[in-house]
């Protein structure tokens, strides 16, 4: 257990108790859900956002322009035509499990958004990471007039640009599964690449990074410490990208592409989203880049007909405290004494983004814990009822559609009232962000691990 502050931004942890009754179950690493205070209807309307919205369609361009790259140097990804995206699948039999688990009825549909199946990198990661490697790519070679718009982007799988691109470096810090999107991107292109790793992150992904000749950097620290080595480095080196996770905009443009795409599926399923129709949206986060973006690309295409919810583990809460408390990256797990320490390596998370607290805190609907235990649990059930394998962090997700209903009693909060109101309507999208590059070794381990 981490020392508690006695003050924290001039309170002490009386006073913030005595104003965030949540605080205290936080604070004993119970799970909690927390709907947002903060949040704001037709938000999205702003001319802030409305900039996003080119963003948004810029990144989308930029992929598409990269996609016979990826075609060619990934095959398992030309049936797509080089564009990295994951299926959208029903799934009825978790519906009825956590339905019975909990003891309450789930009405409306239950799905799940499989980036565990996204090629390359096997997770989430494999929208905004990859995508900041290709647009630092595109920069470079565009500044060296060795590329233009009209190309083909199949020339950069070539000596030329290997070579090219092999007198710059890349580096990140990570818990790991943006480090493998990093690391096997940026190395395939032909960048030096650096990945600082925290403590938590898994061995077998080290080991995958180090096959792909990815220099790991490995420390007994947590996340933060891993991030602030790889700016430092970055900073000591000219020629060195540093992919900030805590603050970058190119990964949560990379990751917001998703909702177009995600638009389209759900049109294709038949599933309709308005405003009697809502969509409830729950993604597992770490610092939060990667939920944040998903958040921002739905919340541009669905406004206040979608409500996307983020899922922490109880002793890694990092997001929920920084927009509970309103300070963002200024306040840490740790300094209300819990460990930060958890099975979801990608969640392990002590401070949270306050780039994506700041920007996006009223578009997120809410946010929720849930115990280690509980993960494995719910990674146990979601492959014996659905045959889909996930990481522990990935099942976070899975605990919010039950938990929002616990919860749907204050009639007076727009978005519990939306779901009791229209609850036969409401589709429920679980995001399910990595396992696909699990050794089945280690992933059979998760599996045994909740027997």
């Amino acid at each position: 257990m981490s020392r508690i502050l006695k003050k924290i931004a001039g309170k002490t942890i009386e006073q913030w108790q005595k104003d965030l009754p949540l605080l205290k179950t936080m604070m004993d690493g119970k799970p909690v859900f927390w709907c947002n205070p903060q949040y704001q209807a037709d938000s999205t309307k702003d001319t802030a956002y409305e900039i996003f919205r080119e963003d948004v369609a810029d990144a989308d361009a930029r992929l598409k322009r990269f996609a016979p790259y990826i075609a060619q140097v990934y095959p398992e990804t030309r049936a797509a035509q080089g564009i990295i995206e994951s299926p959208l699948q029903k799934i009825p039999n978790m519906q009825r499990h956590l339905s019975k688990a909990a003891g309450i009825p789930l009405p409306g549909g239950l799905w799940a958004k499989c980036d565990n199946l996204l090629a390359i990198s096997g997770s989430i990661k494999a929208r905004g990471g990859i995508y900041e490697v290709l647009k630092t790519a595109e920069t470079m070679a565009m500044n060296q007039g060795l590329l233009k718009l009209e190309d083909d982007y199949t020339c950069l799988d070539s000596d030329d640009f290997k070579q090219f691109f092999s007198q710059y470096a890349i580096a990140v810090g990570s818990t790991g599964n943006l480090g493998l999107s990093i690391g096997i991107m940026g190395a395939q292109m032909g960048f030096k690449v650096y990945v600082h790793m925290s403590a938590d992150a898994a061995l077998w992904k080290k080991q995958r990074l180090k096959a792909c000749g990815v220099e790991v950097i490995e420390y007994e620290s947590d996340y933060s410490s891993a991030v602030a080595a790889g700016r430092r480095q970055a900073q000591a080196d000219p020629k060195m990208h540093f992919v900030d996770d805590e603050n970058s905009k190119d990964l949560l443009l990379g990751y917001a592409v998703a909702a177009q795409r995600l638009k389209k599926q759900l049109a294709f399923q038949g599933v309709c989203v308005d405003k009697d129709h809502p969509l409830f949206v729950y993604l597992p986060c770490g610092v939060g880049g990667g939920p944040g973006g998903i958040t921002l690309g739905l919340k541009l295409i669905f406004g206040d007909c979608v409500h996307c919810f983020f899922a922490e583990p109880t002793q890694s809460p990092c997001m929920l405290l920084g927009l509970m408390t309103g300070l963002h990256d200024k306040i840490s797990v740790r300094d209300i004494g819990l460990s930060n320490c958890t099975d979801a390596d990608g969640l392990a998370v002590g401070r949270p983004s306050g780039f994506v607290g700041k920007t996006l805190g009223p578009v997120i609907s809410g946010s929720y814990t849930v115990a280690d235990a509980a993960l494995y649990q719910l990674l146990q059930a979601m492959a014996d009822r659905e045959s889909i394998f996930l990481e522990p962090s990935a099942a976070a997700g899975l605990a919010g559609p039950t938990s929002l209903l616990r919860n749907a009693e204050d009639a007076s909060d727009p978005v519990r009232h939306g779901l009791t109101s229209r609850g036969e309507n409401a589709t429920h999208l679980v995001w399910a962000t990595g396992g696909g590059m699990v050794p089945e070794s280690v992933m059979q381990g998760y599996y045994r691990h909740s027997c």
